[in-house]
């Protein structure tokens, strides 16, 4: 039987993918990392829940889940606001909850990525880690290091003759979620819990929902013009109603 841990599993997309996971008669326990709390209503029976802070510097935590075979973090956050408008004591936030944390987790978990066994690992990256993101400055920054990083490590796993891989999930902004102070709905998020897991599963190292439909295009546009498009990214936030 298979163990999982989805740490970010809270709400939101990581508690939608571990719901998910919990529905497989061949998953026996879904482990679940949050500095939040599962609440009571989407409680499930698979589900072992820690309360764990990522900022923190002690992650042995993560010794406890050393018997899984598929990790899916989904922890971090993002607000929509200029870079001037940011204090100063938010940047290390940013990096200490969004991308150092992968890494360490990664890192912890390494060993089981880089072996003939079968592991599954997806990460929650973001579009706006491939492209200039205004209002979004700093979590794109801390979204393209991942980014990176995770192209990097998959290159590492090949070479050594892993067939396992880190699946880059790097979606826009997804319904939902509580990502933007938005409130968890499982019933709009199931289908992308399920087609995350599904390409985690075939062991691929990129998915971005909604790629031929948007952002083929955008990711062309802006690679003909970076500044063009960045200017472009910053009307279409500007009269999105989304900027406070």
């Amino acid at each position: 039987m298979r163990k999982a841990l989805v740490v970010g599993g809270a709400n939101g997309i990581g508690l939608s993918i571990a719901t998910e996971l919990a529905k497989r008669e061949s998953i026996e326990k879904v482990y679940i990392v949050d500095k939040a709390t599962v609440a009571g209503e989407f409680l499930c029976s698979k589900f072992e829940t820690y309360q764990f802070d990522l900022t923190q510097e002690d992650y042995s935590i993560f010794e406890k889940f050393q018997d899984i075979d598929t990790l899916m973090i989904t922890a971090g956050f993002g607000r929509l606001a200029l870079f001037e408008n940011i204090d100063e004591k938010m940047i290390p936030l940013y990096f200490n909850v969004n991308t150092i944390p992968v890494i360490r987790i990664v890192k912890r978990f390494y060993n089981k990525m880089n072996s003939r066994d079968d592991f599954y690992c997806g990460v929650m990256v973001s579009i706006a880690g491939f492209m200039s993101s205004p209002f979004f400055s700093i979590y794109a920054a801390t979204k393209a290091a991942l980014k990176v990083f995770i192209e990097s490590v998959n290159v590492e796993l090949l070479k050594s003759g892993s067939k396992n891989q880190i699946l880059n999930v790097s979606p826009g902004s997804l319904k939902g979620t509580s990502f933007t102070n938005g409130r968890t709905d499982l019933c709009l998020t199931a289908p992308m819990a399920q087609a995350i897991i599904s390409e985690m599963e075939k062991k691929n190292d990129l998915f971005i929902p909604q790629y031929e439909e948007v952002f083929k295009h955008v990711l062309e546009r802006y690679h003909e013009d970076f500044r063009k498009e960045g200017a472009h990214s910053y009307d279409y936030k500007v009269h999105s109603g989304r900027i406070l």
